[in-house]
């Protein structure tokens, strides 16, 4: 069922129109930002286009509505060269939620849940060029870490001071707090790829951070917010919920100047990000542009995004670009393209002779294409075969460690509700 949601009266209307479960694939066209924040249909507080479609299923019961939203890949990944791997496993987010209005607020309670700690063996799957986070007491090289059973415990309450005007506070003891644009796993640009960006850990990695607390005015279509948080990145034990004092902050600006388009610029201080480098303190920066375009059976997202790290220690500065793109169409037919320009550092290196460790000393170019066709009719469930092919600009300085011309290739069954 197309349903189009008014937040102001989402409880009620959910209640009373829908007595069972429903799937829902809708877009929010003639809405504002102030409306759509609101529905929160992404980590965090984080703002897509009003016009993104957002696939998830919904029941009312009384006053409160519940929605779930969720995806499973299963991956077979191959790479070449001589330090490509293959693996089999399973990405995966979960995000059940709940909502009822209370006066002039609407409350809003959201868990996100992975079972990648057990669906990702080894702590980690291969992806050649990829940096963050540890596995066994050392740093992650040429892997991406899973990501925790606890992605997001939070609690949001959205208080309508004016028919154009809103402020929110937002309390996660594990959370998003406002930095980035929405993370990868989360985002319509990338809907489709089940493996994370090379930047991510320049980009959008605090999507899971330890005690989060947001507060944020919108009014119309703009929005600023500011968090405090935990900064030390989660540790390789996936199944707990870590914690500590808050000694980070981050804030955000978004404008949303019409329906199809989404900017957002956020700066923030991270204290002692990574466990291996506990001394050094990170400024980040990002800025991103969503476009989104809904076409006749289906729909076109993509995204420009910059971030950028400087060490506050040593100054050492480390950039990453990103374009991606994702368009469905055809109703069953999804194809995207992912482009990277991304700083590596030292850990790379076997030997990195006379150079600091952990410094940014070279760039590498990523570049992924794939396509994916859904089949079947399960009811409430997307289910899509691909595959995507992933090859790499490798520049000199790591041309001896690695193959000159790398190549990934990963095929995937993919599950959504719907």
């Amino acid at each position: 069922m197309a349903v189009t949601c008014n937040v102001s009266g989402l409880a009620q209307d959910m209640s009373e129109t829908m007595p069972g479960m429903s799937g829902m694939g809708h877009t929010h066209q003639g809405q504002s930002l102030t409306n759509i924040f609101e529905q929160h249909t992404t980590s965090g507080t984080d703002v897509e286009p009003i016009s993104t479609p957002s696939a998830m299923l919904m029941r009312g019961y009384g006053s409160w509505t519940f929605m779930f939203h969720g995806e499973a890949f299963l991956n077979e990944l191959q790479q070449t060269g001589p330090r490509g791997a293959d693996k089999f496993f399973s990405t995966n987010w979960f995000m059940p939620m709940a909502q009822r209005k209370t006066g002039k607020g609407l409350l809003t309670l959201r868990s996100m849940l992975s079972l990648e700690p057990a669906t990702v063996s080894e702590r980690r799957y291969p992806e050649l060029f990829q940096q963050g986070e540890t596995a066994y007491g050392k740093a992650i090289v040429d892997g991406q870490h899973p990501h925790d059973l606890f992605m997001e415990l939070a609690a949001m309450f959205d208080y309508n001071i004016s028919e154009h005007a809103a402020i929110s506070f937002y309390a996660a003891p594990v959370g998003d707090p406002a930095m980035g644009p929405p993370a990868y796993p989360h985002r319509a640009s990338a809907s489709e790829d089940p493996a994370a960006p090379l930047g991510h850990h320049l980009e959008d990695s605090t999507h899971i951070a330890n005690d989060v607390v947001t507060a944020g005015l919108t009014y119309r279509n703009f929005r600023v917010e500011a968090s405090g948080f935990h900064g030390r990145e989660p540790d390789e034990y996936r199944w707990n919920i870590d914690s500590g004092s808050i000694d980070s902050w981050s804030a955000r600006a978004t404008v949303n100047p019409a329906p199809n388009w989404s900017f957002q610029y956020s700066i923030a201080q991270l204290h002692s990000p990574e466990a291996l480098n506990s001394a050094q303190d990170i400024r980040r920066m990002t800025a991103s542009l969503i476009y989104n375009l809904p076409i006749h059976d289906g729909n076109w997202a993509s995204m420009a995004l910059w971030g950028r790290n400087v060490s506050l220690q040593n100054g050492n500065v480390g950039n990453a670009y990103l374009v991606e793109s994702t368009i469905r169409f055809r109703d069953r037919n999804n194809a995207w393209l992912r482009i990277e320009n991304a700083d590596r550092t030292t850990e790379l290196l076997s030997n990195a002779g006379s150079l600091p460790a952990d410094a940014y000393f070279a760039r590498v170019q990523a570049y992924t294409a794939g396509y994916d066709r859904e089949f079947g009719h399960i009811p409430h469930v997307s289910t899509a075969i691909g595959g995507q092919v992933t090859w790499y600009g490798v520049p000199s300085a790591l041309r001896n460690a690695y193959d000159p011309h790398p190549v990934g290739a990963l095929v995937f069954v993919r599950l959504r509700a719907h």
